[in-house]
């Protein structure tokens, strides 16, 4: 199939396939006229990426785990899996982050919201 087919039925845009090529986590069959032909396998790779991506990983950590996929063994399983432990403590840690910000907006608005009830209605800025 070509690159628009596969496109359409992985839900993806062709951009974000030849980013994936580009980033040698898919690949593809050239035709003598260089258009890119796929097989029935990459519409399951394309997906298998997306769910990657959409568990926050970045294109570099995505290819650092792709060896337990297309050679799976004890060794990459491993791998992998140590890789993941990283990646979710390095999101905990931007999660806490996240919400000592959130924390200090709350008191940044309940500063305000004080403020503003102690204005009169007359007063002028």
């Amino acid at each position: 199939m070509r690159i628009g087919e596969l496109a359409a039925r992985a839900g993806v845009s062709v951009r974000s396939l030849r980013y994936y090529e580009e980033q040698g986590l898919l690949t593809s069959a050239r035709s003598a006229s260089g258009q890119r032909h796929y097989t029935e396998a990459h519409v399951e790779r394309v997906t298998f990426l997306q769910r990657m991506y959409a568990a926050g990983l970045s294109s570099r950590t995505i290819a650092e785990l792709l060896p337990c996929v297309d050679s799976p063994s004890e060794s990459t399983s491993d791998a992998a899996l140590e890789r993941m432990a990283e990646e979710r403590e390095r999101l905990s840690a931007h999660i806490e982050e996240l919400v000592r910000t959130r924390d200090a907006l709350d008191v940044l608005m309940a500063t305000n919201r004080a403020h503003r009830a102690g204005l009169s209605p007359t007063a002028t800025v």
